[in-house]
């Protein structure tokens, strides 16, 4: 994109206030590591040949980032680059001078993300970068699962739903869908992630969600197993998972005190599922939705620490 911005551009920007999107979308393209996640991508990424050029990778990875942030599917990304100047504007597409990218292309940088479990690596270098910058907490662990709904209706193509989510009850009501299960830091930055079927127990996903120089573990009363508090207790660790079983005032005293440390595990639940939407999974399979829980986490714990990675001055 040309940086050549036009004389309505210009004075557009002097009428108006700086709306909440475009503060967010400003805050996110100082504190997302750009150059890193690029270097990720253009190895696989199409290079100019004999046919139509390529878009340019940058442009294609910023819009798969807004699909993220305002749960946008394929089309409705297409649509809202044209409607919103704010989004062209950190997608760095002029539309006097620049291609928009149409559903089809969207759809095809996607795929290619998937195909090559590029989020999955995305998060692992945005942790490398917080571990970097003393910014991710190594002494404990909070685990915690959250339900994804998924369409239950047969009313498609096949005449099925989705082979791979299942459904759960959860209090009185039943879910059909997936699990996604974290391990975080006492602040709430996500470490560790595994995506099951909704029906998938929670304590089965707690060895994978452990990070290994844990001290201590919070969790709720789903990862309460005696054998498990006995085995932290002889190496010396805190097993501080909220009580299961009888209860008691004794015991309920003590899950509420845990529950002020295990609560934090439910803020980039609040980010991801509140703030962006993805309460409903949009693609079949597990396979592309966990490619979209990677990102969703990856992008939260860069929300998250924005203030804290932030460039000073800015």
């Amino acid at each position: 994109m040309t940086e050549q911005r036009t004389f309505a551009d210009a004075i557009l920007s002097n009428k108006r206030r700086t709306t909440r999107r475009e503060q967010f979308l400003t805050e996110m393209d100082q504190v997302i590591p750009w150059a890193t996640l690029e270097a990720l991508v253009e190895p696989h990424y199409p290079k100019a040949g004999r046919g139509r050029r390529p878009l340019p990778m940058a442009t294609m990875l910023r819009i798969y980032f807004l699909q993220q942030w305002f749960n946008l599917s394929d089309p409705q990304a297409e649509d809202m680059l044209y409607d919103s100047e704010s989004m062209r504007r950190f997608a760095r597409i002029d539309l006097l001078h620049d291609t928009v990218p149409d559903e089809t292309t969207i759809c095809k940088f996607r795929h290619l993300l998937e195909a090559h479990q590029l989020t999955a690596r995305m998060f692992d270098a945005v942790k490398a970068l917080l571990e970097g910058r003393k910014l991710l907490l190594k002494a404990g662990t909070i685990v915690d699962a959250t339900i994804i709904g998924a369409p239950s209706s047969t009313k498609n193509a096949t005449k099925t739903r989705d082979p791979e989510m299942r459904q759960t009850k959860k209090g009185n009501q039943w879910y059909f869908g997936m699990k996604m299960h974290v391990g975080t830091d006492r602040r709430g930055v996500i470490h560790t992630i595994t995506t099951t079927d909704a029906a998938t127990a929670d304590i089965t996903q707690l060895p994978h969600l452990l990070h290994g120089q844990e001290t201590t573990l919070h969790g709720d009363k789903a990862y309460y197993k005696a054998e498990d508090k006995l085995q932290w207790e002889l190496s010396g660790g805190r097993y501080l998972v909220n009580k299961s079983g009888k209860r008691t005032d004794y015991w309920d005293a003590i899950n509420r005190t845990r529950s002020r440390v295990r609560a934090m595990v439910e803020h980039p639940f609040h980010t991801i599922k509140r703030l962006w939407g993805f309460t409903t999974v949009r693609y079949r399979g597990l396979a592309k939705n966990t490619a979209r829980v990677y990102a969703l986490c990856t992008l939260a714990n860069l929300f998250r620490l924005r203030h804290r990675l932030r460039p000073q001055g800015t």
